[in-house]
């Protein structure tokens, strides 16, 4: 029984000979400059990256690792809890990354409360459709019993085209996105956490909205990409755990980026920054495609 375990989980999480999915190796310093030199076509907006996803994946932390790669050191500036499941995120925050001294990068990114499986708890769908909307300001306090009124003093009654969301990211760590063989069944994207996130992406979908997802905490769902994260597109763990996702949730695999969030880490890395920032053009593609079809 414990061989057969182990001759499982050894198969499981081995890498393949080739990469299945050609990795961004080597392009960091060119993506870098894509994202230095990108300004919108049109010129009075700036893109609105708003990230949902269940509570405790990391999207506080995503946002962190951008910051750091573009700013090249490590910085911590939306607070992200350590542990998996817990909400930390209870105000709708606007973060703004600098790029010089009194000037920062066209887009900006809205962190949100996660989604939680109890009632009660996480934030309200519908708290997350007015965001999209451009109905919710900065600084919103989320009540996970009733979603933001038209008298609160964070409602904005008549939303601009910047204050709308232009990309709808969704953050699912690597370690919830399998349907099975998972070490914790307690970890598996439930069917309940499927539900509100599909409910999220067709309310984007009808406002024509487009929709990226962010797989974080490769390292921690497969040891052989802790061990080496350039074995992220030679993992089959994460090859699986990429089809599983598309298919249950409907992102196509080409807008499933995988990364690896800074946490622990005291300096940044080529290779980590490398995914991040492939997920960051992506977003910023996607986006500018958007706006300009308006």
């Amino acid at each position: 029984m414990g061989l057969m375990f182990y001759c499982k989980c050894s198969l499981y999480f081995s890498v393949l000979p080739q990469e299945w999915r050609n990795g961004p190796w080597g392009n960091k310093v060119r993506d870098l400059q894509i994202v230095k030199d990108y300004q919108p076509f049109k010129e009075d907006v700036q893109l609105r990256f708003m990230l949902h996803g269940p509570a405790g994946v990391g999207k506080s932390s995503f946002i962190n690792s951008v910051d750091n790669v573009l700013r090249g050191k490590i910085t911590r500036r939306a607070a992200a809890d350590a542990f998996f499941g817990e909400c930390f995120t209870t105000k709708y925050r606007e973060y703004k990354i600098q790029k010089v001294p009194g000037t920062h990068y066209p887009f900006v990114f809205n962190d949100i409360m996660g989604i939680e499986k109890d009632a009660g708890r996480g934030v309200c769908l519908e708290d997350i459709k007015l965001a999209m909307k451009g109905h919710v300001k900065d600084g919103y306090k989320f009540n996970p019993i009733s979603p933001i009124t038209e008298d609160n003093q964070h409602y904005n009654r008549d939303p601009s085209l910047n204050d709308r969301a232009h990309v709808l990211v969704c953050v699912i760590p690597g370690s919830i996105a399998g349907l099975q063989n998972d070490d914790n069944p307690s970890q598996l994207l439930t069917e309940d956490f499927e539900k509100q996130l599909r409910e999220v992406r067709l309310a984007a979908s009808d406002m024509g909205i487009p929709e990226i997802a962010i797989l974080t905490k490769i390292d921690e769902a497969c040891p052989e990409v802790r061990k080496d994260i350039q074995n992220v597109y030679k993992s089959k763990c994460l090859k699986k755990k990429i089809e599983e996702l598309s298919v249950r949730m409907g992102f196509p695999q080409n807008c499933i980026f995988p990364v690896k969030n800074y946490h622990s880490e005291l300096e940044t890395s080529d290779n980590t920054d490398t995914l991040i920032l492939s997920a960051l053009t992506g977003m910023i593609e996607c986006g500018e495609d958007f706006v300009n079809d308006l």
